[in-house]
């Protein structure tokens, strides 16, 4: 059986997609912490970090840099979070948020009813920002879309 993110990548539930490129896609989450959050995922089914090849791993690690800068450069925030929990879907994923302080850093503080023109205007302004940093490449041509 398929996970929730591949669902996602296949295009067979709609995502709100930020990057992708062979080996990874990135796309914002349904319930933020920080406006701007963005799950950095593989395209392969691979369930936790400790099974991901140290190749895969360096990649989705160098994309979350490269989403995180783009969020700093979007929402001027003074640090980038990087969590990994993977607890709520079995398929490696890392939240990547623009981050103001250590205490806000808790799933508890997940918003689930931001109305989805707010999270389209959000992801759309990681697309810019990176697009901005020369990664226009790796933007796909449209926000509901993994391909480029």
């Amino acid at each position: 059986m398929t996970t929730l993110f591949t669902q996602i990548i296949d295009g067979d539930i709609p995502g709100r997609f930020v990057w992708a490129d062979d080996v990874a896609v990135a796309f914002t989450t349904i319930a933020p912490i920080t406006d701007g959050h963005t799950l950095v995922v593989p395209r392969a089914e691979i369930v936790e970090i400790t099974q991901a090849p140290a190749d895969v791993l360096a990649h989705l690690t160098h994309v979350a840099q490269v989403v995180g800068q783009a969020q700093q450069a979007a929402w001027s925030s003074p640090r980038v979070a990087l969590l990994v929990a993977g607890f709520e879907i079995a398929h490696l994923h890392l939240h990547v948020l623009p981050a103001w302080d250590e205490s806000s850093l808790t799933f508890a503080n997940a918003r689930h009813d931001v109305p989805a023109a707010d999270l389209d205007a959000a992801a759309e302004q990681v697309r810019a920002a990176l697009v901005a940093a020369g990664h226009g490449t790796h933007v796909p041509a449209a926000l509901g879309s993994p391909a480029l």
